[in-house]
């Protein structure tokens, strides 16, 4: 495999990191069953089975002889050294590899299976032969070869170090960034501001205006329950903190504490109590009575329940609200490893929850990894433990490496909600002492996805313009995946967004959308700011200090629940 720059293989690995979703109903015996499934169908009809066979002997004939044309795609990088089309005894290897993958395929399409099942087997089968990749060794990989040659043993003897520095100190799980440039507040979430509010499960941080005069309508910011709260904030130049600051955007965001085994019980009831207790300082401290409201992810649910409890309760402080790279109503086709997900998981999931006390960040990290293998193992195996590399110092992986625990009744609600497809079903959930409703729900909304985004695809992303009650929905799909869509400040050469050319009602069917929509080759913050300004009130003179005197400001940003 060609050697891969640090930036690179970071830039890849950030396209997939970690979310809380459906995934997280994923059992090993589902694993288990699709491989059965796959067994169950060869065994009922073996002449099928014989046939796959004499075809990949077929493709081994033609490899031992040296006549296949069996080639990667060009965009697979594994297989872009030189090497893999001159070197006859590694373009075999590929080739051996590559018939492998042609065969199961083959052996795939030919099953009878429907499409849920189909999807699960191509989803596994994928898993395991990614594994076996001849680039995933020493003997099949010639650039670990060559390097190994070139420092004279170093890159050999360094990848051992680095493979036993995973052991002892990763939990056996390859290491993905090099966390050691990185320090918080000093050159990561360095905005200014403090805590202006504590209870146990969260801290409420207000940011220091950076204008002379502010929008009198307030912004708070849920973040995921799953990574600390500063992938807000993680450098200047694609801070959407500092960003919001320096567009006069009063700014608060929520930093929800890492849960420990006496927190078990919290769940979706009492992390909704704390955001309106967040809202209730937010209130007193600027004087607004309406306050607008942004969530991404895990956050972008628990604001969706948020929105609905309001709306039930009938209080009318939630202003214009923000959903980003957030699937409330999922399906089984979203993606392959959705379709994983099964009745029997979801009850497996819910009993282990209802046993635990957490769900360690790192059992959470390490399953999903295992979903991304290419990006988030195989790759850092070939660099860290093969070719004697460091993986690479990138801030978003920095912060997807600090995860934190998940209480298991906030996991166990989380399933429940997935299962009663509850964001879309109105009644079908009573969470937060109400009757989750979102047709109830009348504020203006600004919902993003992701091009490339696989972990909440756009195209699921887009239901949710259908399941509120609200009249002006704005949808806006920014290039690149999950995080990085939403990391795509002005300056980024490579940032583009789409829009509709028309304002209405957004259509029920997305291709509709796609299909009046134009591409703007910019940063889709500057849109999103005026259409916050347009609904944040008038201009007034900003605050001299933070806080009031009933909520006096405490430590500096960004405050101590994110170093637990």
């Amino acid at each position: 495999m060609m050697a891969q720059s640090g930036p690179d293989i970071g830039e890849e690995a950030a396209q997939s990191t970690m979310a809380l979703g459906p995934l997280a109903g994923l059992a090993r015996e589902d694993f288990v069953g699709a491989v059965a499934v796959m067994l169950q169908q060869t065994a009922a009809d073996p002449v099928k089975a014989v046939k796959h066979m004499q075809g990949f002997s077929e493709d081994v004939v033609q490899i031992m002889t040296g006549k296949s044309q069996l080639t990667p795609e060009p965009r697979d990088k594994r297989f872009m050294d030189p090497a893999f089309q001159y070197n006859p005894f590694i373009k075999a290897g590929m080739q051996y590899f590559l018939a492998v993958q042609k065969g199961m395929k083959s052996w795939l399409d030919d099953l009878d299976l429907d499409p849920i099942e189909r999807d699960r087997a191509s989803f596994i089968s994928q898993i395991i032969i990614d594994a076996v990749a001849p680039t995933n060794t020493l003997a099949g990989n010639p650039m670990a070869q060559k390097r190994l040659i070139d420092s004279g043993g170093l890159s050999l003897i360094k990848g051992l170090k680095n493979a036993y520095d995973d052991m002892v100190n990763n939990d056996f799980m390859v290491s993905q960034v090099d966390k050691t440039p990185f320090t918080l507040g000093e050159n990561i979430a360095t905005s200014q501001g403090a805590v202006v509010f504590r209870n146990e499960m969260m801290e409420l941080i207000q940011y220091t205006p950076q204008t002379q005069e502010v929008y009198a309508i307030p912004q708070l910011t849920i973040p995921p329950q799953i990574n600390k709260m500063y992938i807000n904030d993680l450098s200047p130049e694609k801070s959407v903190v500092k960003y919001q600051v320096d567009n006069g955007i009063q700014t608060f965001v929520i930093s929800w504490r890492n849960p420990q085994k006496e927190h078990g019980h919290w769940g979706m009831d009492d992390y909704i109590a704390s955001c309106i207790e967040a809202m209730d300082a937010i209130q007193e401290i600027t004087g607004a009575d309406t306050i607008n409201l942004s969530g991404g992810c895990s956050g972008g649910q628990t604001l969706s329940v948020l929105l609905s409890k309001l709306a039930a309760d009938d209080d009318k402080r939630a202003g214009a609200a923000t959903i980003m790279v957030c699937v409330l109503e999922s399906k089984p086709d979203d993606t392959e490893a959705s379709s994983l997900v099964s009745q029997n998981s979801l009850e497996l999931a819910k009993r282990r929850a209802s046993r635990a006390d957490i769900i360690p960040g790192s059992d959470l990290t390490r399953g999903f990894a295992w979903l991304r293998p290419n990006d988030l193992i195989w790759n850092y195996v070939i660099n860290n433990y093969l070719m004697g590399g460091d993986p690479p110092a990138f801030d978003v992986l920095f912060w997807n490496a600090d995860a934190t625990n998940l209480s298991a009744s906030l996991m166990g609600d989380f399933l429940g909600l997935y299962e009663a497809n509850a964001f879309a079903t109105p009644g079908a959930a009573h969470v937060a002492d109400h009757d989750l409703d979102l047709t109830k729900v009348t504020s203006d909304l600004f919902i993003l996805g992701g091009v490339t985004d696989h972990i909440t695809p756009w195209r699921a992303c887009y239901r949710s313009t259908q399941l509120f009650g609200s009249k002006n929905v704005e949808f806006i799909l920014s290039q690149s995946g999950h995080m990085q869509a939403i990391l795509n400040p002005p300056g980024n050469p490579k940032a583009k967004y789409f829009k509709a050319k028309k304002k209405g009602k957004m259509p029920a069917s997305v291709d509709k959308w796609l299909e009046g929509t134009e591409e703007v080759q910019a940063s889709w913050w500057p849109y999103w700011m005026e259409w916050l300004h347009a609904r944040s009130g008038e201009r007034v003179k900003a605050p001299k200090s933070l806080g009031s005197e009933t909520h006096k400001p405490m430590e500096s940003a960004p405050g101590t629940y994110v170093f637990d």
